[in-house]
């Protein structure tokens, strides 16, 4: 975009604002100020006419003072003030009345340099010839913003002598400069730049310097470029510096651009840089020659050099970054990254559970037959690695690991055995892990029948220290669903044994004080010492030694903490157990029934904690009823028996199916995305311009500027306008309206202001605040807009949180014509938490055990005017962005729907939502919305938007 202004055309810097703080002073105190002695007052004055005059005031008296009293200043600080004063102030005259016209006809007109920048020519010559190598190192760099050939003509012969002077700060700022120069002024000022350069580049020992010179080759004269790296490359590039070797990987992707033939002419030099200790040279090295040379030697070569990174660096976002270069090199050359499959694993020590499952994922992609059996080794060994630590993370990496052998299982069923043993032992964890451990285990036991001989006495022995109630119902299930008849005696004796006897009664606990022997006690007595004198002699007695609580699990869960859930199953897989003996057992069948009898009691006295289990008595007493009856009546046994034992198999079985079929679904989805549309334009490279193909545009830097800036798409003008909000009236005398623009963190405003007045309106300045957790980080500056005049005010904003946040402000200027300072008040800008929401998905166990953590809630009532629950269910899905994890049922038969929505901030956040609704008879919907998050403002926002939200279109 071209600049506003003069100003803006030479201004690239930004300076502190503390110099404003209650008005900027006028010139006459300006100039007074610079004429102090102290240097202090010198650089607030200063500092102050720089701040004016990008505000739009011209300041001519100024220039004058500068140059007599600033330009000999010795000191450091002044005179790089000084500097940014030369960027700022106008170095022309005004255009006469004249020379405007004859310009507006479309002739050329020759500006003249204001008398003065002789003085401040002069300045600048001595400063380059200067015996402080920092004047001159910082001089040079000053030069390197000055595009005026007039100021930089006489300077030519001083910066040439910068070339050779001693300190290696000065000339790698000489070599700069004159790259600058020779941009913009190669034909008139310094046409023989790239020769003095070569020349300069062929003696220099300075990385950076050498740097420096090696950029201007690249980009004036190629072929200077190619003679030294040809005269240099039997010692290698490396040892140049990592700056001089990315300089390399730009030249050669920008050759390879233009002229594909050329590819032959680099790829030794890759090699050699493939090799740099730099991890950014070798990075950069590896993907450049992946995007050179399919070849398998040139791919197995960067491949390697991915996995030397992976393991080699730190830093987590240099593995992340590394691992999506390896997911895209497993797209087209798999075979490669499998060779390296190991080395890729080593990764898994990360404490990171992100790079860890981008590691995992790369695993499942490329895990085969071949190396099955090592990958599951290693998997143990990380899975071992992870049972020492109980830190958060370690249980999020576990839980990954866990999938990842759970897959690997399933795809290699003769892996199996040998991972269930060690997976055996988390089924006594308290966290979610067990359950999935027992899941998992219940899954092979049903697909893989040979391995049934060999699992269930090993989860029959684990079940003493299954501490878990879920993991204690499925394991209880396994048990009965798959135990063969040869075996149910002893699984039947092994269960009953750790529920104990009964009737289920919790002893009394007599709550006395306890006896003076059972604490320690304080014993004070006198002694009499060896030299016969008295002395106080304190002890403490030994307390009375507590014995160890020695109940089984299993029936503390059912007795002590009254689990109706684990008890019923337990009914169920001892009924199971019974039917499958040889004959009937009467004893055995007598303390099923026993134990049946205790479970009821135990339901009908309510002393269980969850209200869940509570609601659940009067289902737990039908189900023992009818076990009851099964081991009594022997028709009813008879009738029941196939049920009992083979429906419950064929459930799970579809269920397995169900499951497994809509995994490739997924993943098949994901791969039909066409790369290109049919009606995308096709770019030939061989009919760009030249200036294209000899530009900075990288072989993918389109992707990398869309993922940098966060635009995936290109936005349409809907969505443009939709983010398009009137900040005034039509009938103020400054009309103003913003587009705002939100970049995950950031919000980015362009306010257009259209002045409405025939007058001119000074210091115009949009005063900005924010409620919510905002902070603007760039104010928008003061503008002088001309009459019926407009301009583009631009301002950041930065979001730390998902919070609604509100934006707002006044616009106040100073009409000239009236010398009036006038003042509007602008409309508020709501930002929306939809902005910074992201649909999501994870598993049931995460969900819930984040429901239970999470101690923000928000409640919202159900009133619309949908009648349908799925259409309701979709409005909200779709107003809210979150994803829905819950299975919809078939048709619209139901007359209640439950189901959970996820979705995750831009900041990291949970966002849980629970949607319990309900059709009446009427035919209306009612029910609540409960919305959970960690933090109070994602919660109040959420519902804030549901409520607005949910009442949808009239049906």
């Amino acid at each position: 975009m071209a600049p506003s202004s003069s100003i803006e055309a030479h201004c690239t810097f930004t300076l502190a604002s503390d110099v404003t703080a209650g008005g900027l002073p006028s010139e006459e105190e300006i100039a007074k100020d610079l004429e102090s002695s102290d240097n202090n007052v010198k650089k607030h004055a200063l500092k102050a006419a720089i701040m004016a005059m990008l505000g739009g005031e011209t300041m001519p008296r100024i220039l004058m003072q500068v140059i007599r009293f600033c330009i000999n200043s010795d000191d450091k600080q002044l005179k790089k003030l000084t500097m940014l004063y030369w960027e700022v102030v106008p170095k022309y005259q005004e255009l006469t009345g004249d020379e405007l016209l004859l310009q507006a006809s479309g002739n050329a007109v020759q500006r003249k340099l204001l008398p003065e920048m002789i003085l401040v020519c002069n300045a600048l010559m001595l400063d380059l010839t200067h015996a402080n190598e920092y004047v001159r190192g910082s001089m040079l760099r000053f030069l390197c913003k000055v595009k005026d050939e007039e100021i930089l003509g006489p300077l030519i012969p001083s910066i040439k002598n910068c070339l050779t002077h001693r300190h290696s700060y000065v000339r790698k700022s000489a070599a700069l400069c004159v790259f600058h120069i020779s941009k913009m002024h190669a034909d008139h000022l310094i046409p023989d730049g790239p020769e003095l350069i070569a020349q300069f580049l062929s003696s220099e020992t300075d990385m950076a310097a050498r740097r420096n010179a090696f950029l201007m080759l690249i980009n004036e004269n190629e072929e200077f470029a190619f003679e030294f790296l040809g005269q240099h490359i039997q010692e290698g590039i490396t040892q140049f510096g990592d700056g001089f070797c990315l300089l390399v990987l730009e030249l050669t992707r920008r050759v390879c651009r233009r002229d594909p033939t050329q590819k032959s002419r680099f790829v030794r030099v890759l090699f050699q840089m493939l090799s740099s200790n730099s991890a950014a040279v070798s990075y950069e090295a590896a993907w450049t020659l992946v995007s050179l040379s399919g070849a398998p030697t040139a791919v197995r070569a960067a491949a390697v050099t991915y996995a030397n990174l992976l393991n080699g660096q730190n830093d987590n976002n240099v593995q992340l970054i590394v691992l999506d270069r390896l997911e895209s090199l497993q797209l087209k050359h798999g075979k490669i990254v499998q060779e390296l499959l190991m080395d890729i694993m080593r990764a898994l020590s990360s404490p990171n559970p992100d790079i860890c499952q981008k590691v995992l994922e790369i695993v499942m992609e490329s895990v085969n037959a071949r190396n099955v059996s090592s990958v599951v080794t290693t998997l143990k060994r990380e899975l071992q690695k992870s049972l020492q630590e109980d830190s958060e993370k370690s249980v999020a990496v576990r839980h990954l690991l866990v999938d990842t052998i759970h897959d690997c299982a399933k795809k290699f069923p003769e892996v199996a055995e040998s991972v269930v043993g060690l997976l055996m032992e988390l089924l006594s964890s308290s966290d979610r892990t067990s359950l999935q451990v027992a899941t998992f285990v219940r899954a092979i036991i049903q697909e893989h029948p040979p391995l049934r001989q060999t699992l269930l006495p090993k989860l029959l022995d684990s079940i003493g220290d299954i501490s878990s109630p879920p993991v204690m119902c499925v394991t209880l299930w396994i048990l009965g669903e798959y135990t063969t008849p040869e075996d149910a005696q002893e699984t039947f004796d092994a269960i009953v044994k750790e529920v104990g006897s009964t009737p289920f009664v919790i002893a009394d606990e007599i709550d006395e004080e306890k006896d003076e022997n059972d604490t320690p006690k304080l014993v004070t007595k006198n002694i009499v010492l060896a030299d016969g004198t008295y002395a106080t002699q304190t002890s403490y007695s030994q307390a009375k030694i507590v014995e160890e609580d020695k109940t089984p699990k299993l029936r503390k869960m059912i007795v002590v903490h009254g689990d109706v859930f684990v008890a019923e199953t337990l009914a169920s897989s001892l009924t199971k157990l019974n039917i499958q003996f040889p004959c009937v057992d009467k004893p055995r069948t007598a303390k099923t029934v026993l134990i049946i009898c205790a479970i009821c009691k135990l339901a009908e006295s309510g002393s269980t904690v969850s209200m869940a289990q509570r609601s659940s008595a009067s289902d737990c007493q039908d189900r023992c009823t009818l076990c009851c009856r099964i081991l009594l009546d022997p028709k009813t046994r008879e009738l029941l028996k196939p049920i009992l034992l083979e429906d419950g198999k064929k459930q799970l079985g579809n269920y397995l199916l169900k499951v497994a079929e809509e995994q490739p679904q997924k993943k098949k989805k994901d791969e039909a995305k066409p790369v290109a549309q049919a009606d995308d334009l096709i770019h030939f490279r061989q009919l760009k311009t030249m200036a294209v193909n000899a530009g900075d545009v990288d072989l993918d830097d389109g992707a990398d500027l869309a993922r940098a800036t966060g635009f995936t798409k290109a936005n349409t003008l809907a969505e443009e306008l939709s983010h398009c909000y009137p900040l005034s009236g039509f009938a103020d005398p400054v009309y103003a309206e913003a587009s705002v623009t939100v970049h995950d963190y950031d919000i980015v405003l362009e306010i257009l202001v259209i002045n409405r007045t025939p007058n001119t309106l000074a210091d115009l300045t949009i005063e900005l605040s924010t409620m919510g957790d905002m902070k603007i980080v760039e104010r928008p500056q003061a503008h002088n807009i001309g009459p019926h005049d407009q301009t583009t005010i631009r301002a950041s904003i930065k979001v730390s949180s998902t919070e609604t946040g509100h934006i707002f402000g006044t616009i106040v200027y100073t009409d000239m014509a009236t010398q009036e300072q006038k003042l509007i008040n602008l409309n508020d800008i709501h930002m929306d938490i939809m902005d910074y929401i992201r649909p999501a998905t994870c598993s049931d166990e995460m969900f819930r055990s984040m429901w239970a953590e999470f101690e923000w809630e928000n409640k919202v009532a159900i009133a619309t005017s949908i009648n349908s629950l799925s259409d309701f269910l979709d409005h909200i899905v779709e107003s809210t962005k979150m994803k829905c994890l819950t299975d919809r049922p078939e048709g619209d038969k139901s007359t209640f729907l439950a189901a959970n929505l996820y979705a995750r901030s831009v900041f990291g956040e949970d966002a849980l939502v629970n949607v319990s609704v309900e059709k009446k008879e009427d035919g209306k919907l009612a029910g609540y919305i409960r919305i959970r998050s960690k933090t109070q403002g994602i919660a109040l926002s959420l519902g804030d938007r549901i409520t607005s939200v949910q009442r949808g279109n009239d049906k």
